[in-house]
């Protein structure tokens, strides 16, 4: 589908996503922070980049943005050279980062004021699958406005959808990370349990992963897990942030979140051992430091 989009952030996920919306035909302007990564992108997939994110926008029908955090947001958004100045009206900005719900409805807002659409859109799948274009995507804005953005994110996802008004595809992602963390929990506990009692890791995750014990996690991170390699997927200090973002809301809606809280602990302790830029199956290599710890000779 054809349409003059301007894609802001060039991270580990919005490089590839922006390469896909430039190979489904879209005509895309890309922004980087540092010019070099989106000089490289323009290379690599002939399409242009801007020097500011003003002038990415600049006759864009669509703006994606993927960057790091509330602040990076708001940093690209505002201002005089940011993209709610040099978006024109009837033009709909889809907000891929994963931010507070309170962040997603404060730049729709000021969107809004301008005549912009804005639609908070969060994705799950990681690196892969961004560059896999099989990204899924949890959606909060008006229908309208998802209907007339949802073809132009097929261009990489797999699965898209609206749950609400603008920050319910915030909530959805702070539900999704909370979901993650418990699986990837008890899944470093049962290698660890599976090591101590003498069994054949490979043979145990093979065998219960036939049944209702089978994960995602568990399918696709058992092998490095139990190789003690931990370079495969969304970082520790990511998922802290974002564990942190649902702990926030938690705060505020009452919800009980004991089992997040504790894993959340458990991430700081994988920091504190190095493992900031471990993937978030290094669970697994807190336990045998707190293993190998113990067995040390006082």
């Amino acid at each position: 589908m054809s349409a003059k989009v301007a894609f802001i952030g060039l991270g580990v996920m919005g490089y590839p996503m922006a390469g896909h919306l430039q190979k489904s035909g879209c005509e895309v302007t890309v922004y980087n922070r540092t010019i070099e990564k989106a000089k490289r992108w323009q290379q690599q997939y002939q399409g242009k980049f801007a020097k500011t994110p003003k002038e990415a926008v600049k006759d864009a029908e669509f703006v994606f943005v993927c960057v790091g955090n509330d602040d990076d947001l708001r940093e690209v958004a505002y201002g005089d050279e940011g993209i709610l100045a040099g978006m024109k009206a009837g033009a709909i900005l889809v907000d891929h980062t994963t931010t507070s719900a309170k962040v997603a409805r404060e730049i729709s807002n000021k969107a809004k004021a301008l005549k912009v659409e804005f639609l908070d859109a969060p994705v799950s799948g990681g690196q892969a699958g961004a560059e896999n274009g099989l990204l899924t995507v949890m959606v909060g804005g008006e229908p309208n406005v998802f209907e007339k953005a949802q073809p132009i994110m097929n261009a990489f996802s797999r699965f898209s959808q609206l749950l609400g008004p603008v920050g319910s595809g915030q909530l959805c992602k702070m539900v999704n990370q909370i979901c993650i963390a418990g699986v990837v929990q008890g899944l470093a506990e049962g290698l660890h349990f599976a090591k101590k009692a003498g069994l054949d890791g490979e043979k145990v995750i093979e065998t219960i992963s036939k049944g209702a014990a089978g994960s995602w996690q568990m399918e696709n991170r058992y092998k490095t897990m139990l190789a003690n390699e931990y370079e495969f997927g969304f970082a520790v200090d990511w998922m802290r942030k974002d564990l942190g973002i649902a702990l926030d809301e938690a705060r505020s809606n009452g919800a009980s979140l004991s089992l997040t809280s504790l894993v959340d602990q458990y991430y700081s302790d994988v920091q504190a051992i190095g493992g900031g830029r471990f993937d978030t199956s290094s669970l697994l290599a807190r336990l045998d430091a707190l293993h190998d710890h113990k067995a040390k000779p006082q």
